[in-house]
């Protein structure tokens, strides 16, 4: 079966951030390989998709956990940790389509017999804490272009390959450095382009970011669509892009907006095709 492409932007957290349930949880699978999580989660979703009565929320209570090892600036590789928050990602992303789509389609993707038994498996004040602060954002069909603000082409960067094709790019970078960055990028737009549909996307990542450590880690995972992209410029291109609107340089500011846009156009169109 052949999935959407989804890219990922997740925060990974130090063990002590979290509470010792979660603790527990993490102690559990820290030593499992990050291919095997990502098995998991794929093979987790393929029997969800593929239940013979439509269902598309998880029913097993124990969380999956991701592990980031990130070097620090004195070469000593840390670990950090990305709970996936599963049932309340789903929960959200099934209100989210409720919003855009009506019955009788919705009845068949998401039926209220489902939503109804999902709701009564989730906790009410893990699903508050969890909504609070949410790890994992996705992204279907194309990366944002506010995500590639967060980082530049020389940040760590972990590429995953599988008999010679490449599955997935996963670049990495500090939370302070992120929300650097975005905040100086949300400040230039703010002068040159105030309505500019990125300013906004910028300043609502800046103040997700803000609800996190600064001992976390935030990592973008292309996902598969990095056999498409990758190498990728991007990061370069929205940087140029946006240096070129605070210098006034207009041409400057097109030119890198055609290069991401005939960059990504392509796989957003495969969202149509499919």
């Amino acid at each position: 079966m052949k999935f959407p492409y989804v890219s990922y932007l997740r925060v990974f957290e130090p063990l002590d951030v979290f509470d010792d349930d979660q603790q527990l949880l993490i102690m559990s699978q820290r030593g499992r390989g990050r291919d095997v999580t990502e098995n998991l989660d794929r093979g987790d979703s393929l029997r969800r998709i593929t239940r013979t009565v439509s269902d598309p929320f998880p029913h097993t209570s124990e969380d999956l956990i991701r592990v980031l090892h990130y070097p620090t600036a004195d070469g000593i590789t840390a670990p950090r940790y990305c709970p996936n928050q599963l049932a309340v990602r789903s929960t959200l992303a099934a209100e989210s389509l409720s919003s855009s789509l009506r019955d009788p389609l919705l009845g068949l993707l998401v039926p209220e017999a489902a939503r109804d038994a999902q709701q009564s498996r989730l906790d009410p004040d893990n699903f508050v804490e969890s909504l609070a602060k949410l790890h994992t954002r996705s992204s279907t069909w194309g990366i944002p272009f506010g995500w590639f603000v967060l980082f530049r082409e020389d940040d760590h960067t972990e590429r995953v390959e599988t008999d010679h094709t490449l599955q997935t790019v996963r670049l990495a970078a500090p939370v302070p450095q992120c929300i650097d960055r975005a905040r100086y990028a949300a400040a230039s737009l703010a002068v040159a382009a105030p309505g500019l549909d990125l300013l906004e996307e910028l300043t609502e990542l800046i103040e997700w970011l803000e609800t996190f450590t600064a001992d976390a880690v935030v990592e973008l995972d292309y996902g598969r669509v990095a056999e498409l992209v990758y190498p990728d410029e991007s990061p370069s291109d929205v940087h140029a892009g946006i240096e070129s609107l605070a210098d006034g340089d207009m041409t400057g500011a097109a030119a890198a907006y055609r290069r991401l846009a005939g960059r990504w156009i392509k796989i957003r169109q495969l969202a149509r095709a499919s």
